[in-house]
């Protein structure tokens, strides 16, 4: 081809270029025209499932339309998360993600079928949420102290449910397992939800669990909490003492929920999504709704789309070393 094809071509292509650069632009602004699905990758009544709908109903009134859950269990998140990954990037489909299907996921799954940096925008945090070490309330420790002590001397006996390879109750467990030097049996659930319900009905032992999915049940008296393992108390449950208060300051963990769009989204309709949800932030019943469930509301300097993105990062980097011995 000598110059002069080669330049038409270019030229063609430049044109090519902005027409989709145009479509796209006249698509964003638009966007929604019509109902949008949110991926939930556990079973209702979960803690990811319930901050999800809590921010998704006022986001609906702010973009005009209706954005319908889908809760879509298996494989610790990731089932649910490779489908969102592999959805049309347009904005109708999203995936409210956490700690475990965008973090935890990378060391845990060798054969993870998406990676959490390369295949998803990142669109807004939501919310964190602090872990609590939790027992069936006929559990025999009274506090923490004891709670050590009677698991490491009945390692073989005790099990602990969790929802799944990967999710954020086995990452959580699996660190404070692994400070404690002890092999229970692990019990996996298809979510959070179910796997409380067995822990209200005496079907398992213990779990860490997300303080959203507990705080009614503690307060109910139908499971005992031992600790949060957080700095400072959490306001929701005042009388639950930190890990540092009840004997064991090296158990810290905190976890997170977000919303994440497939790998190609357009930016403005990043952008609508991101203001959608910061608003959801902002509004006082939304903030009381979670703030009740013990949640951690992020600052506004948090809940950008650059700042979800250096979280994942972050949290990669950080249970990657920790979780990896547990694939060997």
């Amino acid at each position: 081809m000598n110059r002069y094809g080669r330049a038409l071509a270019g030229g063609c292509l430049a044109v090519m270029a902005g027409l989709f650069a145009f479509a796209a632009q006249g698509q964003a602004q638009t966007y929604p025209t019509r109902s949008i699905t949110m991926i939930v990758p556990f079973a209702a009544g979960g803690p990811t499932d319930v901050v999800a709908r809590i921010v998704t109903g006022h986001m609906a009134q702010t973009l005009g339309q209706s954005i319908i859950i889908e809760n879509v269990v298996g494989a610790g998140g990731t089932t649910a998360t490779t489908r969102a990954a592999r959805a049309a990037n347009d904005g109708y489909t999203l995936i409210t993600g956490h700690m475990g299907t965008h973090a935890a996921s990378v060391p845990l799954y060798p054969s993870l079928a998406y990676h959490p940096e390369k295949d998803f925008e990142p669109v807004a945090l939501l919310a964190g949420t602090p872990i609590l070490i939790l027992a069936r309330k006929d559990f025999p420790p009274k506090d923490l102290k004891e709670f050590i002590a009677y698991v490491k001397a009945n390692e073989s006996k005790v099990n602990a449910a969790h929802a799944g390879i990967g999710s954020v109750s086995h990452v959580s467990c699996e660190l404070l397992n692994s400070i404690l030097g002890i092999k229970p049996v692990g019990v996996p659930f298809n979510g959070t939800g179910p796997a409380m319900n067995a822990l209200v009905g005496g079907q398992v032992d213990y779990m860490c669990d997300q303080i959203v999915n507990a705080v009614p049940q503690i307060n109910g008296g139908t499971i005992k909490a031992y600790a949060v393992a957080t700095p400072e108390r959490n306001p929701s449950l005042p009388n639950v003492p930190t890990t540092a208060e009840a004997g064991l300051p090296v158990f810290q963990a905190q976890a997170w929920n977000a919303i994440f769009a497939p790998r190609g989204t357009p930016a403005p309709v990043i952008e609508k999504l991101n203001a959608a949800a910061a608003k959801a932030l902002d509004d006082e019943n939304v903030r009381k709704r979670l703030l009740d469930l013990g949640s951690v509301i992020p600052d506004p300097a948090d809940r950008t789309p650059q700042a979800l993105a250096a979280l994942v990062k972050s949290e990669i980097a950080k249970w990657t070393p920790v979780l990896k011995p547990a694939t060997n």
